[in-house]
């Protein structure tokens, strides 16, 4: 037997038995339904709880970052030979470089400067201002 033969037997035969299990068997909607899901996809989005901590305790996370951050200022101290170049220091009182203008509102105010004092205005105006609130 050759293959055109054996293939003209074995293709009809095939040919049944797909049908068979596809129709007969209930595959095929199960096939439709499963390709139908799929095309929708889920269209509804999983819920997911925030938890906002309140604590002023630093995570380890946070601990190890700030160590990790310490022992690399210092191993770049050490090695540069720069340790505490700064301290003390304090900011410049007027800087017009870069994109700083030279005609801004607080050009002449040094940045040390803790403004003026509000909080005696509340005690001026009265109980009014209570109830605005």
């Amino acid at each position: 037997m050759n293959k055109d033969e054996f293939k003209k037997i074995l293709k009809p035969l095939i040919k049944e038995c797909i049908k068979e299990v596809v129709f007969e068997d209930g595959t095929l909607s199960s096939i439709i339904t499963e390709v139908v899901q799929g095309l929708q996809g889920n269209t509804q989005q999983p819920i997911v709880e925030k938890k906002i901590i309140n604590s002023t305790q630093p995570t380890a996370a946070i601990i190890a970052a700030r160590n990790s951050l310490e022992e690399t200022k210092k191993e770049l101290q050490n090695s540069t030979g720069l340790r505490g170049i700064f301290e003390g220091t304090t900011p410049m009182r007027s800087a017009n470089t870069g994109n700083k203008s030279k005609h801004g509102p607080l050009r002449d105010v040094d940045p040390s400067d803790p403004g003026v004092d509000i909080s005696g205005i509340m005690k001026i105006a009265g109980g009014g201002w209570n109830q605005i609130k």
